[in-house]
């Protein structure tokens, strides 16, 4: 099976494009794939228990992004989050302590983005 990178961007701001995204690595992981997603942006927010857990995708209605991040880290999915974006957004290591997440600097996304087969991007 293939290596996948979920780039994302958008943040509680674009909920659909955020809820797609995860959604997107949930069922590559659910087909055999293995998934790395990394965050940027305002998407480091999506990460904040609040968020995580009343972030819904227009469109279904049902699924929220907790659910999703649930079964990705359950299925072995990776999530990395920008450091940078983190700061600039005040989140503390406090704040994600718990998550099954990486801060990452920006050559993380670049070494992931070499290293797998495929990569989507929701920017």
């Amino acid at each position: 099976m293939a290596k996948i990178l979920i780039h994302l961007t958008h943040g509680p701001e674009a909920p659909t494009q955020a809820d797609r995204a995860f959604l997107i690595a949930k069922t590559a992981i659910q087909e055999g794939h293995f998934v790395s997603m990394f965050l940027a942006g305002s998407a480091v927010q999506l990460l904040r228990d609040d968020i995580l857990d009343s972030v819904i995708g227009v469109g279904d209605g049902v699924t929220k992004v907790r659910e999703s991040y649930d079964a990705i880290v359950g299925g072995g999915g990776v999530i990395y989050l920008s450091r940078i974006s983190c700061g600039a957004r005040g989140m503390t290591e406090k704040e994600l302590s718990g998550k099954q997440i990486e801060l990452a600097e920006p050559n993380v996304l670049v070494r992931l983005t070499v290293d797998h087969d495929r990569v989507i991007t929701y920017g």
